[in-house]
């Protein structure tokens, strides 16, 4: 798949990435697509276990490292994590 960052926004800071955890995977793709280093993969933590649902609880046994947003400030909308995110976890959503 070909991604297109000429959809960037320039300021950035507009929109934010939104994880959805119980679908989360953590196959890691969003990872090197985000041009701006706004994720990265982190062990879940106790408190965003407990908002799982089950079949998030499953996934999570099996791969305990959910993508996590490191700054939201630093998302420009480019949506390429979106695009690449096989589980559909990652949506952009107005600040």
């Amino acid at each position: 798949m070909e991604l297109n960052k000429s959809n960037c926004d320039e300021t950035g800071g507009k929109l934010k990435p939104v994880i959805n955890l119980s679908n989360c995977g953590g196959k890691e793709d969003c990872i090197p697509a985000c041009p701006y280093d706004v994720l990265e993969m982190q062990l879940i933590t106790a408190e965003d276990r407990l908002t799982l649902n089950f079949k998030g609880k499953i996934k999570t046994f099996f791969k305990p490292n959910k993508a996590y947003i490191t700054d939201p400030n630093l998302c420009h909308a480019c949506g390429l994590c979106v695009q690449v995110c096989p589980e559909k976890a990652i949506k952009l959503t107005k600040r």
